[in-house]
């Protein structure tokens, strides 16, 4: 009998032995939309105790909703499925710190599998990136899996961990060619499949990244992190229509997700208009700068927690606010308005100001430091002259350059550290500007 004639997984009184049997059924469930509301139905039906308040919560990691399967499962962490499966939650809900205590009883009680050591390391390391240091938890992670036990050596989870470390020593073709072999073992291994697509991506293997992404948005349910990068990639790919789409489902998913609003209405209109030069020229460029998520800046993680809290997406939202205002919200204090201070300076930008005045402002800065008078200066000329692909042009965008000489003001470093610029959109960016004998700040 084929996993399609089986009969229905009956969640009230079939058995549930392992994480693995949990997600052939996922597989199953999500066969078409509704099957998955069917399930959904019996879910929200079982009872809240007991042995079937353990089987909602698990119901409820199956259908994806895993806030509530996390809460749910939180009194069941004694029965391993359980705690596995909420582990696996709170990883995918960013929460490491959380998730880490659970895998290491797993891995302890289980020493020879290699998911729950897999899953205590990469919750340890994620839990020491959100400190900041990155070469502190490069060594953590080094030296664990240094430690560990010969049966994990060659599992997809130690390559996958190996592709990892390979980043946090920032040797982007190792993590790649640790990824791609960890795939080989799994390729059903859903953060593996991430990494994979992201530094494939950064390293300009559009290629890789798009299968990666692909394969990934086949294994339902999909996160938003994935349709987002996806669609973007598609976007540089010209596939307009497959990117509205992603940032489409994100929305309905999620319509508080103001990020992908404003991408689903670009992809939109690159279905229905065609690229021109005159057009580009005119268009006002200020407004981007108001539009720059906050998510792409360095800042530390009570800032950026507080800032999301108060509904603050973008450098537009951001200089509404007044420093009282900032202040008076819990756990914002005096180190995270500087924080934010510097980068509104940046952008010669200020707390408090109005959206009139904050465009006016960016205005003004371009105005007050031109390059020279001369309309033949190379610097002065727009932005549309480089005729760039669509990544390398939203990130100089997202900079508020609006000239070459804007461009010119920015370093490598400075580029390469933008969301969705790699290797090969520098290469595009550089060998544009050398046509006009320019080249970008501390190049010789």
């Amino acid at each position: 009998m084929t996993a399609i004639d089986a009969p229905p997984f009956d969640l009230k009184s079939d058995p549930i032995p392992s994480f693995g049997a949990l997600q052939q059924e996922r597989c199953r469930i999500f066969e078409s939309s509704q099957e998955v509301e069917l399930f959904r139905s019996k879910v929200v039906q079982l009872m809240d105790e007991g042995e079937e308040g353990r089987r909602k919560g698990l119901g409820m990691w199956l259908v994806g909703d895993l806030e509530s399967a996390a809460k749910r499962l939180l009194p069941y962490e004694q029965d391993d499925v359980a705690a596995f499966t909420r582990a696996n939650a709170l990883m995918s809900l960013r929460r490491p710190s959380e998730a880490k205590p659970i895998f290491e009883r797993l891995s302890t009680k289980y020493p020879d599998e290699p998911r729950p050591r897999g899953g205590m390391l990469d919750s340890q390391l994620d839990a020491d990136l959100e400190k900041g240091d990155l070469e502190s938890a490069g060594q953590t992670l080094e030296a664990a899996l240094n430690a560990a036990p010969s049966s994990f050596a060659g599992s997809a989870e130690a390559l996958y961990l190996q592709g990892r470390l390979a980043e946090c020593k920032n040797e982007p073709q190792a993590a790649v060619d640790n990824y791609l072999a960890a795939r080989e073992v799994d390729p059903t291994h859903r953060r593996n499949l991430f990494r994979l697509a992201y530094c494939a991506e950064r390293g300009g293997l559009d290629e890789l990244a798009l299968e990666s992404y692909e394969s990934l948005s086949s294994m339902l349910p999909i996160d938003r992190a994935t349709l987002s990068n996806l669609g973007l990639l598609y976007e540089d790919l010209g596939r307009d229509q497959d990117a509205a789409a992603c940032y489409d489902t994100i929305t309905k998913g999620c319509p508080m997700d103001r990020r992908a609003k404003l991408y689903l209405e670009d992809a939109r209109a690159g279905m229905i208009m065609f690229y021109d030069e005159d057009m580009e020229k005119k268009e006002d460029r200020l407004n981007q700068i108001l539009r720059i998520p906050i998510t792409d800046f360095e800042l530390s993680v009570r800032a950026r927690n507080c800032l999301n809290k108060m509904d603050i997406m973008t450098l537009g939202d951001l200089v509404k606010k007044t420093e009282a205002e900032l202040l008076s919200y819990k756990n914002f204090g005096e180190t995270s308005l500087a924080e934010i201070k510097e980068i509104l300076n940046s952008k010669n930008l200020r707390l408090g100001m109005a959206r009139e005045e904050a465009v006016a402002s960016i205005s003004r800065q371009r105005v007050e430091a031109p390059v020279s008078a001369d309309p033949n200066d190379p610097r002065n000329k727009p932005m549309s002259e480089l005729k760039l692909s669509i990544r390398a042009r939203r990130t100089v965008e997202n900079l508020g350059c609006m000239t070459l000489g804007d461009v010119a003001q920015h370093s490598e470093e400075e580029l390469l550290g933008m969301p969705n610029f790699g290797v090969t959109s520098l290469l595009e960016l550089k060998n544009k500007l050398s046509e006009h004998n320019m080249k970008l700040k501390g190049e010789d």
